[in-house]
């Protein structure tokens, strides 16, 4: 079992143009049903609202009909959002790492309000870990550390991660099964998005498909 290092972030804030076509938002206060599509994104147009970088430390873009994360700093996150609001969410992505270390973290965030959120990450070598980062720390929630599991499609392979985010209770699945599960109620609205990030190897370049948010 390995650690989890999340103390050192980079949060990017881009001005970007309003989101179209592949975007369904709902307002936060309105009743859906379980399984209605409150937002969606295969990443076909590059003005669907994702912030958009290339620097140094990384690059967060458009790429080839996905969405590509590519972080070229040490013990650094980036994340992503498409500037939306929601409670209750369901999110679904796959994802799958292009180059860089196995040893890296893969994926979702739910209620952030731009410092604050709940994680949901994998990693290229077959770990995972559930969490809330709040006032600069990160906390697992349900483990004390990163945690293997076989459902975890390992290397270049690619996963289908999905994340609920439904009243105090997370809930985290890989590849159709549920690996984590806890109970917090610290965030309770907020943003919708994408993470990648590095331990002690730069490189980890991580591509993400076919997102979508619908009501848990």
């Amino acid at each position: 079992m390995k650690p989890i290092k999340l103390s050192v972030l980079l949060m990017v804030v881009l001005s970007l143009a309003c989101s179209t076509s592949t975007i369904i938002p709902t307002p936060r206060a309105s009743i859906a049903a379980p399984g209605t599509v409150l937002f969606q994104d295969d990443f076909s147009s590059p003005a669907s609202g994702w912030e958009r970088m290339l620097a140094d430390e990384g690059i967060m873009d458009y790429d080839a009909g996905g969405y590509r994360i590519l972080v070229n700093s040490l013990q650094t996150n980036f994340w992503s959002t498409p500037h939306q609001d929601f409670s209750d969410v369901r999110m679904e992505v796959d994802t799958g790492k292009l180059a860089g270390p196995d040893e890296n973290r893969i994926g979702l965030i739910c209620r952030s309000n731009g410092n604050d959120y709940y994680f949901f990450i994998i990693s290229s070598d077959g770990y995972f870990g559930m969490g809330l980062y709040s006032g600069g720390q990160a906390v697992l929630l349900g483990q004390g550390e990163m945690q293997s599991s076989s459902n975890i499609n390992k290397g270049l392979a690619v996963n289908h991660l999905r994340a609920d985010c439904a009243g105090n209770t997370l809930t985290f699945y890989v590849n159709g099964f549920q690996i984590a599960q806890a109970q917090d109620s610290t965030l309770t609205t907020g943003d919708v998005g994408l993470l990648a990030g590095t331990f002690a190897t730069p490189g980890v370049d991580i591509v993400f498909d076919n997102f979508v948010v619908l009501m848990p």
